[in-house]
């Protein structure tokens, strides 16, 4: 169950500790308390964990400062939609807007290499008009052999860059809970030029003691990728870890998942789940069809197969686009084969630019349709 209070109680207030002690005192519930950062307000949503269904949602919801009561239907108690359409959706940070009515395109290189890469593909970003970027530093590779990325190393050249050509958010794979403190250190050292999405990759996404520390900061948001092998319900209930610890500032990324019934793609492509995802929960939904195509092979009509997933799952709805590219492919350190070239990034932007307008003009048509 989860008791929403109304905006205008706060901490301080005599109706939040009265509501509050009153909760904290049911037999066999347990309280957990969450802010919920909104597009126009900040809420204060308590959940109540235990055996609820004795409980009365009248009696509560009478109880001083409450605005509503909900009762949660799905497992996922925190990141869930539950029904409820009132319940505030998305987040702002560092001056960008993430919600599931937004688009962000999050173009750049899987692995950094050198500085002058980075310069060239943020140059080119600013020169599309874009204020993000995906910037690989920790690298968890399948082959202990390959290329790890250069870690902390390049933290300094990357953010002041991101911070030189007006990059705003820079989306960043985390793998242990250290490069978490240390991206907060170089940021802090080189005067907060930009700011980090951290990114949970695939292969951590049931590693519940990572997910767990990263929820317990709520300094940065998190990208939080669908695993590869599992089912789209195990990566949620994964996802609802990082907000049980307290961040809530969530986007579920879909990047296809691994059968031989892709083939030849890398992987399946998952695009489909972009509603279910909107439907099922808060949370806003990237895509990633660098790493479900894995190659820049091109149909007859010249599109290639990667830009072809990436406008059906804008067609679809999705509010963030991941996407590699690389000033010199055939170098790149990490999965070269699949990151786009920079001549075409002003081709894709337009391509995801047409595939958003068809998307906006196929909600106002079922909008119309509500309306009767």
């Amino acid at each position: 169950m989860i008791v929403i209070l109304d905006s205008a109680i706060n901490e301080q207030s005599p109706d939040y500790q009265q509501t509050l002690d009153y909760l904290a005192h049911l037999p066999g519930i347990s309280t957990r308390v969450h802010k919920v950062q909104g597009t126009q307000q900040d809420l204060t949503e308590i959940y109540l964990i235990g055996d609820t269904k004795s409980l009365s949602a009248d009696d509560i919801q009478a109880l001083p400062g409450v605005e509503r009561v909900i009762r949660i239907a799905e497992e996922y108690r925190i990141l869930g939609r539950h029904r409820d359409e009132r319940r505030a959706s998305g987040f702002d940070y560092n001056g960008v807007h993430f919600g599931q009515d937004t688009l962000h395109v999050f173009a750049g290189l899987c692995a950094v290499d050198t500085p002058e890469h980075v310069e060239i593909m943020l140059k080119a970003l600013q020169a599309h008009g874009q204020h993000c970027t995906r910037m690989g530093a920790y690298k968890p590779r399948t082959n202990p052999y390959s290329f790890q990325g250069h870690g902390r190393g390049c933290l300094p050249y990357v953010f002041e860059l991101a911070g030189r050509y007006g990059i705003r958010v820079v989306a960043m794979e985390v793998t242990h809970e250290s490069h978490v403190e240390e991206i907060h250190e170089c940021l802090q050292q080189t005067g907060q030029p930009t700011g980090v999405m951290l990114q949970i990759g695939t292969r951590n996404t049931q590693n519940f003691e990572l997910l767990k520390a990263v929820g317990r900061q709520q300094e940065f948001p998190v990208l939080f990728k669908r695993g590869f092998g599992i089912t789209l319900n195990e990566s949620l209930n994964a996802a609802e870890y990082l907000a049980s610890e307290g961040n809530s500032q969530v986007v579920f990324c879909l990047r296809g998942v691994k059968t031989n019934m892709g083939d030849p793609h890398r992987n399946l492509v998952d695009f489909s789940h972009v509603p279910v995802l909107k439907r099922l929960t808060r949370m806003p939904v990237c895509i990633d069809p660098s790493h479900s195509v894995g190659s820049r092979e091109q149909a007859p009509d010249g599109i290639s197969d990667l830009m072809h997933v990436t406008a059906q799952g804008v067609v679809a709805g999705a509010n963030m686009v991941l996407v590699d590219f690389h000033p010199n492919p055939a170098k790149a350190l990490v999965d070269g084969p699949q990151a786009m070239l920079m001549s075409e990034l002003g081709w894709f932007l337009d391509d995801v630019a047409l595939a958003r307008a068809c998307y906006q003009q196929r909600a106002a048509r079922a909008e119309r349709q509500r309306q009767g």
